[in-house]
């Protein structure tokens, strides 16, 4: 027995262990469901992050940066940690005000509808489910590959893991385990950020060296490896794909429900505006470390075959046996935390938004739990049965939700003119209109070109389809007053220590963004200029500068914006 294969059964008897103390704790649907809706900040941001950060991104997105291409992904999460403040600010705060206790049952109510709430519950269950499937996957190769077990075995395990602790504790588990996994593999990446560019030959002259790379040509770069061989020909055709994909995720991450569904168990509202910023910072480091990490791996082994694997080799050949099995067990955590997660997106979606048992909590339970059971079994058929790839099934089901989910979620809160027909319509249009466009490119065997992006396409459906939709006919009464009184603050929110606390938050990310930008300037863009000779050149600002520059501007214009609207806010209630 290895220590990686101790390091692992350590870690998942931890997390059966909190899952079971919490599971004794749980009396109500409320805390099985919402966690009794009194989280503070630091769970919320945990469980945000940790559900977030999952085997796609300590993989897929990895091996993605190892291959040549860190800089696209570090554009990307400018958009995605974007989406963390609207969300929070025009979504979740007006979602916890409603006390559903699922976001299926909040576009039910807000509605008065029990078939938009079914489908939205059915999308759910689709689309997590895909998402599922990858997280298994990921998580399974990381035991695989560091304990030699039998492939199938190791998926069978992690279902078995994973179900054990989410079936018994429910929301109040998930949360609490997810911010134990959040603050241990970030803590252990940054470990091994250190570990990897002093292997490279320290930071300076690693720079140099990826500067010149020969064999990744551009792989720092703004805009990394592009070419005849690459997913991308052009520097322009890579941005553009960056941009687009960053956007899209940005609004996954403000109205998904593995996100969005964590604000209904925050304490209140200032909690939810906290957590935004507070994720939106974790994710935005996070990132930028894990990303230029990944792509110096290729100092040491430029020939790592699957690049997915690039981090587990990193564990295993590169640092301290110990360091080595921490982040083994970080990566598995953050797989871990997704899957609980999304699990039990699943039962509670069937147990109250598909099949309802309003009178009766105790049967609502027992059909939770075996939903979760089928579906993992179902998880577990298709991850033996389906080729593995990470990355792209990740990239096919979240985004679903930013087409179905997006335009129905904030028109929500938004307009007075959107119908329940426009909701219903608009969100199955959206759902399938992705769907369709991707089952088109992959049985045709097309590339589609970039502004024809599933992601676009389903979005733009949806939302013709509300616009016109809406056009005919009116929205009840009914549907209005709930409306309304999502915009009705609680007197509560008006305390002026919490506000005071709440605009901390945005100031953090404004002093956070100013260093990041003059950290990236000094240690980035400023030494890659110089290894590649352009220290003379005449254009005023490299491509190399205009990332520095921008991505720190990004947390700047987010902390300001949130300042903003929450300052605006309190003074006009």
């Amino acid at each position: 027995m290895n220590i990686f294969l101790i390091a692992v059964i350590i870690t998942m008897v931890i997390y059966l262990i909190i899952g079971w103390y919490v599971g004794r704790k749980v009396k109500s649907l409320d805390d099985y469901y919402v966690a009794g809706r009194n989280a503070p900040t630091l769970f919320i941001v945990g469980t945000l992050v940790a559900s977030f950060m999952s085997t796609n991104a300590f993989l897929g997105e990895l091996g993605m940066s190892y291959s040549g291409h860190a800089p696209l992904i570090i554009i990307m999460t400018g958009g995605n940690c974007l989406g963390y403040l609207f969300g929070a600010l025009f979504f979740g705060r007006y979602l916890r005000r409603s006390q559903s206790l699922t976001v299926p049952e909040f576009f039910g109510r807000r509605y008065q509808s029990r078939r938009l709430q079914a489908l939205a519950g059915f999308t759910i269950i689709i689309g997590v489910t895909c998402y599922l499937v990858a997280v298994t996957w990921g998580i399974a190769l990381v035991i695989s590959e560091v304990t030699q077990l039998p492939y199938s075995a190791c998926i069978c395990l992690v279902w078995l893991g994973y179900t054990s602790f989410t079936l018994y504790s429910g929301s109040k588990g998930v949360i609490i385990t997810d911010t134990f996994m959040f603050v241990f593999f970030t803590i252990v990446a940054l470990m091994a950020f250190y570990f990897i560019i002093e292997s490279g030959g320290g930071w300076h002259e690693g720079l140099h060296k990826l500067a010149q790379y020969e064999a990744k040509p551009g792989i720092i770069s703004w805009h990394g490896l592009v070419g005849n061989d690459s997913n991308w020909k052009t520097p322009a055709e890579a941005l553009i794909w960056a941009l687009i994909l960053g956007c899209a995720w940005g609004v996954v991450v403000a109205v998904s429900p593995w996100q969005t569904s964590r604000y209904l168990m925050a304490r209140d509202e200032h909690v939810v505006i906290r957590s935004g910023c507070g994720a939106c910072v974790a994710m935005f480091l996070l990132y930028l470390v894990n990303n230029y990490s990944a792509a110096a791996v290729n100092l040491v082994n430029p020939e790592i075959t699957p690049p997915e694997s690039a981090m587990i080799w990193v564990s295993m050949n590169l640092l301290p046996p110990i360091l080595g099995s921490l982040l083994i067990c970080g990566i598995l955590s953050a797989g871990l935390s997704s899957a609980s997660t999304f699990l039990s997106l699943i039962g509670f979606s069937a147990s109250n938004d598909i099949f309802v048992y309003e009178s009766n909590a105790e049967k609502k339970l027992l059909v939770t739990r075996y939903t979760m059971i089928i579906f993992g079994l179902i998880v577990i058929t298709l991850c033996l049965m389906l080729p593995s790839n990470i990355f792209w099934i990740t990239y096919f089901a979240g985004p679903v939700f930013a087409s179905s989910w997006g335009v129905v979620a904030f028109m929500s809160i938004w307009s007075t003119s959107i119908t329940e027909a426009a909701a219903f319509w608009g969100m199955i249009n959206g759902f399938f209109g992705n769907i369709a466009i991707n089952i088109f490119s992959l049985l045709m065997g097309l590339k589609l070109p970039v502004f024809m992006d599933p992601i676009l396409v389903g979005s733009l459906i949806s939302l013709v389809t509300v616009l016109m939709m809406s056009k005919l006919g009116v929205a009840g009464k009914e549907t209005l007053a709930f409306r309304a009184k999502l915009h009705e603050m609680p007197m509560t929110l008006a305390n002026e220590k919490e506000v005071a606390r709440t605009l901390m938050w945005p100031k953090v990310m404004i002093i956070i963004g100013a260093a990041t930008t003059i950290l990236m300037v000094v240690f980035y863009a400023l030494p890659y200029r110089d290894s590649i000779g352009r220290t003379n050149s005449s254009a005023p600002l490299s491509g190399e500068m205009i990332l520095a520059i921008s991505y720190g501007l990004v947390l700047i214009s987010g902390g300001m914006f949130v300042w903003w609207q929450v300052k605006k806010y309190f003074q006009e209630h």
